[in-house]
């Protein structure tokens, strides 16, 4: 039974938005991983759990997945790590990317995602 994560109800639309404005780097990589071609799992973008929006989300593997772009630069980290630290609270694991590996690099991008899922199934 998957377990249900409260979002701030607000953000719904804002998501809606988010997803109508892919960057290049997301829509890449959703390519890959929708309809769950990646490994049978079922992904979600742009999705509001709590007070964020994750860019991908699995609620199976509670995994978030990020991608970082020019907006998270020093001056995010620290909203950044706090929004990490919170969504851990809750339980939800989170793997990030940078825009450019997306980019320049999918295929160890998959890779990565990948060997965490094995992972994680391992201690499940």
């Amino acid at each position: 039974m998957r377990e249900i994560i409260p979002y701030n109800p607000k953000l719904k639309q804002l998501a809606r938005n988010l997803r109508n404005k892919s960057t290049l780097s997301e829509v890449l990589l959703w390519k890959e991983i929708r309809n769950k071609k990646l490994l049978g799992f079922d992904f979600h973008r742009q999705r509001p759990i709590g007070n964020y929006i994750v860019d991908f989300y699995c609620s199976e593997l509670k995994l978030a997945i990020e991608i970082d772009g020019n907006s998270h630069n020093e001056d995010k980290f620290d909203y950044d790590l706090k929004r990490e630290k919170e969504l851990l609270a809750i339980g939800i694991n989170l793997i990030r990317f940078s825009d450019h590996s997306v980019k320049s690099n999918i295929n160890n991008i998959l890779q990565t995602i990948i060997v965490w899922i094995e992972e994680y199934e391992k201690v499940e």
